[in-house]
């Protein structure tokens, strides 16, 4: 697999790696995505949850229109 890089993200895992905390790119790599796959984890089950609320819950007496239009005014 070949993977490519920003300048940026190529200094910070050398960094990571002079730090001590890694022995190597790869492990720095590996690290990120295990932190990125319980990330991406933890917000679907959030979003899940949300979803499930607004299933479950009262029926608003909102008229689409009306909540978009609320949220334009609110910006």
């Amino acid at each position: 697999m070949n993977i490519s890089f920003t300048e940026k993200q190529e200094k910070y895992i050398a960094s990571q790696v002079k730090s001590g905390d890694f022995q190597n790119a790869s492990e720095v790599v590996r690290d990120a995505l295990r932190l990125h796959r319980v990330y991406r984890y933890k917000i679907i089950e959030e979003l899940k949850a949300e979803i499930a609320k607004g299933w479950d819950g009262p029926t608003s007496k909102r008229k689409i229109k009306d909540i978009i239009e609320d949220k334009r005014k609110a910006k």
